[in-house]
């Protein structure tokens, strides 16, 4: 079946050159060809992370996407959010060659930038009440940092899952952090300061990463 085309939304980097993006992804379910819009609580509960992180590493030479999916649902086999965040990694190799990435991504936008992490360009993840299953793969995190948030009150992903998929991704060689934050649940909107500055925080150390790494390669 033929959707519509995934969009973004760019906030650019306040610098001449841009060395890294933030691909923020949002949530959605698990099966659902019902079109993504801009008007829906999943995409729109991503806004103010991604304009938090915006403020904070724009001057640091990085601008942030919002990629808003084609469809809502993940969609075993088919992976449509996985599908849509690779067309959105391409676009960045294609804009910004050599630029490397940071993944912020909630719930079921979480499980697919954890899938993605081992794609060239990515060089962090933050995954924010992701949603994992035992089975999702961990290899392609080995040597990425990955921070996983969770509330202990989330009722529709799973804290102790989450801490069970940071452990495996410890084993197969992340830099891995998982915190779990009291007295929240999966909308994030409870303790919300505390949400947006642990993401940004995380982000604005992955693109300083990036920076440095930029800097070595363009070294004499």
């Amino acid at each position: 079946m033929n959707y519509a085309e995934p969009s973004l939304r760019v906030l650019p980097a306040s610098t001449r050159e841009t060395g890294a993006v933030v691909l923020v992804l949002h949530g959605g379910r698990a099966q659902s060809t019902d079109p993504v819009r801009p008007a829906q609580l999943a995409y729109r509960r991503m806004l103010p992370f991604a304009r938090a992180a915006h403020r904070a590493v724009a001057v640091e030479g990085a601008a942030v996407w919002l990629l808003c999916n084609r469809v809502r649902g993940w969609n075993e086999p088919a992976l449509d959010a996985v599908v849509d965040a690779s067309w959105a990694l391409r676009e960045v190799e294609r804009r910004h060659p050599g630029a490397g990435v940071v993944l912020v991504g909630h719930s079921m936008g979480g499980r697919a930038a954890l899938r993605l992490a081992g794609s060239g360009p990515v060089r962090a993840v933050c995954a924010l009440a992701p949603w994992t299953e035992p089975r999702d793969p961990v290899a392609q995190l080995a040597g990425r940092q990955v921070l996983l948030l969770h509330g202990d009150r989330d009722r529709v992903t799973s804290a102790p899952a989450s801490a069970e998929y940071a452990r495996r991704a410890a084993r197969a060689g992340a830099e891995v952090e998982h915190v779990v934050l009291p007295g929240t649940g999966h909308a994030m909107l409870r303790h919300a300061a505390e949400w947006h500055a642990r993401t940004r925080d995380f982000v604005t150390a992955g693109v300083r990463l990036i920076a440095e790494e930029n800097e070595h390669r363009s070294a004499p």
